[in-house]
Formats: C-alpha cells, sequence, structure tokens
C-alpha cells in the first residue's frame, strides 16, 4: 500500500486483508484456533504499514528540509537579497553609466565615448565601440539628440565583485529646433557588472 493511499484511509489497512471468510459446519473449531493467529497477523501488518509510512514521511521532511537549506544557502549569497545598501549602490552606478553612455548631442559624441571607456570594459566596451562607429557621423550629420534615462533596475544577482542586472530604459530622440517630432523607444538589457576599486564597470549587455 503506497502512503498516499493509507492517508487516504487513515492508516487503516484493507478489512479484506485482515479477515478471513466465514468456517463451515465442520470447521468451526478450527476457526476458533485460527483466530488469535489472524488477529495477531493483522496486527503485525498494520504496525508494518504504520512504520513504512513513518519512515516515508520522516523522510520527505528530511528532503524537504534538505531543499530548503540549500535554497537558504544560495540566497545567502546573492547579496543582492541580504545587502540593501551594495544592491542599490550597483543599481545606481549601472542605470547612472546607461545613461550617459547613450546619450548624446549633436557635438558631443566624443563625451559620450569618453563616458564608455570609464564606465565600460571588457565585451560591453568592444560591443560598444563597434555600435556607436556605426551611429557617430549620422548623430553629428542629421544633427540628432539622444536622451536616455534608466527607468527601472533591478539586481538579480549580487555575489562578491559581480553583479547581474536587468535594466528598463527609455530613450528619446530629436532633431535640432523639432522636439515637437521627438520619438522615443523603450529597451530592456540584461547588464553584467564588475566591481573594481570603488567603482561598478560594466563588462556585458545583452537586449532581450
Amino acid at each position: 500500500m503506497t502512503l498516499t493511499r493509507l492517508l487516504r484511509r487513515g492508516g487503516t489497512p484493507d478489512p479484506g486483508a485482515e479477515t478471513d471468510s466465514a468456517p463451515g459446519a465442520g470447521e468451526k473449531e478450527r476457526g476458533d484456533a485460527d483466530a488469535p493467529a489472524g488477529k495477531a497477523g493483522g496486527r503485525l501488518r498494520r504496525a508494518v504499514l504504520v512504520a513504512t509510512a513513518l519512515v516515508l514521511v520522516l523522510g520527505g521532511c528530511a528532503f524537504f528540509y534538505g531543499a530548503h537549506q540549500l535554497r537558504s544557502a544560495a540566497s545567502a549569497r546573492n547579496h543582492a537579497l541580504t545587502d540593501p545598501g551594495a544592491t542599490t549602490r550597483v543599481a545606481g552606478d549601472v542605470g547612472n553609466a546607461l545613461a550617459r553612455i547613450f546619450s548624446s548631442t549633436p557635438d558631443g559624441t566624443a563625451a559620450a565615448e569618453r563616458s564608455a571607456r570609464i564606465v565600460l570594459d571588457g565585451r560591453a566596451a568592444r560591443q560598444y565601440a563597434t555600435l556607436f562607429a556605426r551611429v557617430r557621423d549620422d548623430l553629428t550629420e542629421q544633427r540628432v539628440t539622444l536622451s536616455t534615462r534608466a527607468v527601472r533596475t533591478g539586481v538579480a544577482e549580487l555575489d562578491g565583485d559581480e553583479a547581474r542586472l536587468l535594466v528598463f530604459l527609455d530613450q528619446t530622440s530629436h532633431k535640432d529646433g523639432d522636439k515637437a517630432g521627438a520619438t522615443t523607444a523603450a529597451a530592456q538589457l540584461t547588464v553584467t557588472a564588475r566591481l573594481e576599486g570603488d567603482r561598478w564597470r560594466i563588462v556585458d549587455i545583452k537586449a532581450r
């Protein structure tokens, strides 16, 4: 009998497993003699079932306790759940950095690139250099102003000197003298940042 069936029955085994059929006319005495043995067997089977159920229940409790301990250990390592100060710091640094490098004026593309060299590293720096090289001349020639802000920054993981974040950006663009014709676009980025000295630098950016 499975544990679920035993629990559903309230711990009582099948009556048919314990009860003999009524003895015939010539078998009454034998039936009476066998009755104590039948009762003893029924008690033994009941004890075995209860013991088995107890082992399964205790084993299940141990399993769930172990799983909780693993989750607790993982949560303890993720300082995004336990260190509000560090979480706020990395979210602010990354959000501000993205706003700076994705904002530009027709005559200020060099400033955006200088900011990128400060706040980007590794793969993110290479990504940005490739992207900005494609649009730099167009921004200047067409007199386009870009303004970007991080509307929401969430820290998914923070473990020591590395963090992974989900950032939602809004970017508005317009040509000189045509703010009425401005267009706004939204972006969702997964960002990996690394703490270098006292500064969080972005090392990877992925669009979602």
